[in-house]
């Protein structure tokens, strides 16, 4: 494997790497959108357009044309293999098609789950529970109904988290690089058993990009001692302003399409009549070409 920028010995790498994606780092959410017709059927404008984003800072959000009637999570994979996405992450809680709706549940499986309630869900990357084989390196969410108030999504590339830590202290990076970082303790609740998993924080990707999984979530992790002073200060830089840090509330129509940066879900109030539904595609390749 090539580590590249990502090789702590090769500092004219990582510099040429860091200036390059400084310079394209988007200046606001508006930067993010890109307007499409049909997600199911995208023109190579759009596609184009889609993967320029994608490839400044791991993240885009379509804004399509209203198709009532029309089978959206059908519509999100068609999206998918466009991209070059196949293998889906079917978790426990998801459909039989591998896709998930999230939407809030009062009882069962699911109601014990924060993505199906209307509790703030705090800093991660989806899946860091994984196994290294089964990593969600790719995430896409279509809006079809949108919460009667709250339910922001806060967004920060992890490529950009990266640079801000290693410019911090290399050795912070080295810690999170170590292949017992962080360890997610198992789960054998009904509905979502699963054992516990021992990794890195950062990796490197075969095609040579970087890859991350995290969860602010301190009853969630374990952290090793040696990276235990790291994972204090990806908290610190989380919690703390930034140019590159961006908040979007998805609206009916619009989707994230992503190489699974870090995110966040903010508090919301679901109105029944009219309830907040979401479909999440997790899947396990990154997006070809970004």
């Amino acid at each position: 494997m090539i580590l590249g920028a990502f090789d702590l010995g090769n500092s004219s790498a990582y510099a040429g790497w860091r200036e390059a994606r400084l310079a394209g780092a988007p200046a606001g959410v508006a930067d993010l959108v890109v307007e499409v017709q049909d997600i199911a059927a995208l023109s190579a404008a759009e596609e184009g357009a889609l993967r320029t984003r994608l490839r400044r800072c791991n993240m885009a959000v379509y804004a399509e044309k209203p198709h009532p009637g029309r089978d959206d999570k059908a519509a999100l994979k068609a999206l998918a293999a466009r991209l070059g996405l196949t293998s889906l992450d079917a978790n426990a809680l998801a459909d039989d098609d591998g896709i998930t709706p999230l939407s809030v549940h009062r009882q069962g499986a699911r109601a014990r789950y924060i993505p199906y309630t209307e509790r703030p869900i705090t800093w991660h990357t989806d899946g860091y529970y994984n196994v290294a084989e089964r990593s969600v390196r790719a995430l896409l969410l279509h809006c079809a109904g949108k919460a009667a108030s709250g339910g922001a999504n806060r967004l920060l590339d992890h490529e950009i988290l990266y640079i801000l830590l290693r410019d911090l202290d290399s050795e912070l990076i080295r810690a999170l690089m170590a292949p017992d970082a962080m360890i997610i303790p198992g789960n054998d609740e009904e509905g979502m058993q699963r054992p516990a998993t021992v990794g890195s924080v950062f990796s490197v990707n075969a095609d040579g990009s970087l890859h991350m999984r995290y969860t602010a979530r301190s009853r969630n992790v374990e952290w090793s001692e040696r990276a235990a002073p790291a994972a204090a200060e990806i908290k610190r830089l989380l919690d703390s302003p930034s140019p590159y840090r961006f908040e979007h509330i998805l609206e009916p129509g619009q989707g994230l399409v992503s190489n699974n940066p870090l995110h966040t879900r903010e508090v919301f109030t679901d109105d029944p009549a009219m309830p907040r539904l979401l479909y999440r595609a997790r899947y396990h390749q990154r997006i070809a070409g970004t």
